[in-house]
């Protein structure tokens, strides 16, 4: 049985052997304005899978249905995906875009490869796949998934957000093998949202803000108590207006 993680063959070498030798051709420049096009796909050919590697980590996988049948992939019962096409030979049935050589980000027309890596990344039963630029402040989130458990032969497959679809380079007409991540949304705005979604975690994880305490109720003063202090008060009064009189008793000797 042939595993599934050597360098891709076929279809998906020759495409990336033309994309390679047109990166040589192109200045770093021409390809910044955006000299590649990208054509829409068929979403339910592909599918976006997580394969676990060691105890934590885990590696991004793109299959493609090219023909209906044997199936390239098959859903399992515990919510885990099997890569059937480990059990014939695929070529020419299925295609798998393994690295960075196979897919990358487009967004707003523009090719973020140099920019931007993809990356997954668990945060507890979820697992995000997350456009990474070390630069920015936030990771742009391109899709998630729950992880029902984790198998050593048993991925994960992963939805895309809103707005993200996979879509095929096309050089002056001509499709290439590689496949983009791609939002119609420039990417200034993809990370502005990115960074408030951010903050607006941070705050969350704080929990809901709390009510001011109450404070303690004033005891109720007596009638007594109040003639009592009202008496005090004058008594200070009186005594802070000036010395107090005293009547001298005259001394009278006795003979």
């Amino acid at each position: 049985m042939r595993r599934t993680y050597p360098q891709a063959t076929g279809l998906a070498v020759t495409g990336v052997a033309v994309t390679g030798v047109l990166g040589l051709l192109l200045p770093g420049a021409l390809a910044a304005r955006g000299i590649f096009e990208s054509k829409p796909l068929p979403q339910d050919r592909f599918a976006v899978l997580a394969r676990p590697v060691g105890q934590n980590n885990w590696k991004l996988l793109v299959l493609e249905q090219i023909k209906r049948k044997p199936l390239c992939w098959t859903p399992r019962a515990d919510g885990l995906v099997e890569p059937t096409l480990n059990s014939f030979n695929f070529a020419g049935i299925c295609s798998r875009y393994l690295d960075s050589n196979g897919y990358s980000i487009r967004s707003g027309g523009s090719d973020l490869g140099a920019r931007f890596r993809l990356r997954l990344m668990q945060k507890g039963s979820t697992l995000q796949l997350q456009a990474f630029n070390p630069d920015q402040k936030a990771p742009i989130v391109v899709g998630h998934a729950p992880i029902p458990q984790r198998q050593r032969n048993g991925f994960v497959r992963l939805e895309l957000n809103d707005d993200w679809r996979l879509e095929r380079r096309a050089y002056q007409g001509r499709t290439l093998s590689h496949i983009y991540f791609a939002n119609p949304d420039p990417v200034q705005l993809l990370l502005a949202k990115a960074i408030h979604q951010s903050r607006g975690s941070s705050l969350a994880s704080l929990g809901a803000p709390k009510p001011p305490s109450m404070p303690p109720p004033i005891p109720k003063t007596s009638t007594r108590d109040v003639s009592f202090a009202s008496r005090r008060t004058n008594g200070q009064r009186i005594a802070s207006a000036g010395p107090i009189p005293l009547q001298v008793i005259p001394y009278r000797s006795r003979r």
